[in-house]
């Protein structure tokens, strides 16, 4: 399982480029965005939501554009845990959906305030994770899994665990 995870990491590093050409735009855009609502903020202070705008790019080019369009059939899964324990490959796939949204829970506590709650970044994970299984239906670059919700929530909790761990003393 862990030669299929490096195997996937690897392969998903090559989509790094495409990523930083949608992601610094897209975190221009989220700076300008950010601080016309908080008012006049230093630099600095942006540098989070300019990261988290580019890990999101990089994210969105990883989970589409690294399969062709109609590459799967329009699959729906809803059954619970259908993906865990059948092989290597498929356990290899659910613990990458986990390390895919840590990152983003993370970025999201350290680039928006109100995601420091719990629930705000667990529906900000839950959110975006069913819009691209959403996405990936309809475009067929992808299935629409109940368990890649799950454990894409459950990285963005995890990365909710980390920020808070590092910076409870902070708060």
């Amino acid at each position: 399982m862990i030669e299929y995870i490096y195997h996937d990491l690897l392969f998903a590093t090559g989509y790094l480029p495409y990523g930083l050409v949608v992601g610094i735009p897209l975190a221009a855009v989220l700076m300008w965005a950010v601080n016309r609502r908080n008012g006049d903020r230093k630099p600095a202070a942006l540098l989070p939501v300019a990261v988290f705008g580019i890990y999101f790019a990089v994210m969105f080019v990883i989970t589409f554009l690294s399969r062709e369009s109609g590459s799967r059939k329009g699959v729906v899964d809803l059954e619970l845990f259908s993906t865990w324990g059948i092989n290597a490959r498929n356990n290899a796939f659910v613990v990458e959906n986990v390390l895919l949204f840590i990152p983003y829970g993370f970025f999201a506590c350290l680039a928006f305030r109100w995601k420091k709650r719990l629930l705000c970044c667990g529906f900000l994970g839950a959110c975006t994770s069913l819009g691209i299984e959403c996405l990936q239906l309809i475009t067929r670059r992808g299935y629409f899994q109940i368990d890649d919700i799950l454990t894409n929530i459950l990285g963005t909790l995890i990365g909710w665990g980390l920020f808070r761990l590092i910076f409870w003393r902070k708060q």
